[in-house]
């Protein structure tokens, strides 16, 4: 009797085990996200998968990839972006199995902004002059012609330009330093801070923009 009970736990305990094993030789993906693009740079990107048995083979099922962009049998994801996203699409992998494993993966391709303005050192008053800079970066494989205006708004809606510039902001610029400041009449201001990349090729616009909060300008002793 005990020989036939301890038979049939072994019984028991087997296709689960076996269940175990196939589970643990199912396809993974260790990362489901895909790093962004950006416009007019070259991209690549290798999906990477885990578990049954190599090669995998991918292709994309739903959705769409921007133009000029594949997906290989081998799962790199590449091309020259030269449209905003995002992008989404669906792709199933297969392994080498008999019969094959599968798995479907939704993904998005994101894109970079292609023109951004942040705060480097916030408006301030000194004395009775407003000062800052702001860091502006150009996140795409081409030139821009970049026009630069800072404009001090008082209360009535009067605005006076604290700071001015136009120059060719190359491609791939990070955090370039942009200064601004000048004297002003006693009252209270708001700072606004307008960006503009024109790229010469497509003739495409990028616009950025900053606000700062209303501050106040007394008049000297």
């Amino acid at each position: 009797m005990r020989f036939a009970v301890s038979l049939l736990l072994v019984l028991i305990a087997l296709p689960l085990s076996a269940q175990q094993a196939s589970d643990s030789h199912s396809i993974s993906l260790p990362r489901k996200d895909i790093p962004k693009a950006s416009l007019w740079e070259p991209y690549s990107f290798q999906i990477e998968a885990a578990g049954g048995s190599e090669p995998y083979h991918w292709r994309v099922i739903n959705g769409f990839l921007p133009h000029n962009f594949r997906l290989s049998d081998r799962g790199e994801l590449s091309g020259v972006l030269d449209g905003t996203g995002p992008f989404q699409f669906a792709a199933l992998v297969r392994d080498n199995s008999n019969p094959p494993k599968q798995r479907t993966q939704q993904f998005v391709l994101a894109v970079e902004v292609p023109l951004t303005v942040d705060w480097k050192q916030k408006a301030q008053v000194n004395g009775q002059r407003i000062d800052g800079s702001v860091k502006v970066s150009n996140h795409t494989g081409r030139d821009f012609d970049l026009t630069y205006v800072v404009l001090a708004v008082n209360d009535i809606g009067r605005a006076t330009a604290i700071g001015y510039q136009r120059f060719p902001l190359k491609r791939d610029t990070l955090d370039m330093e942009l200064p601004f400041g000048d004297t002003l009449a006693p009252g209270n201001y708001a700072v606004n801070i307008d960006v503009v990349g024109e790229e010469p090729v497509s003739k495409r616009i990028f616009r950025a923009r900053l606000v700062a909060p209303k501050q106040a300008i007394t008049a000297g002793p």
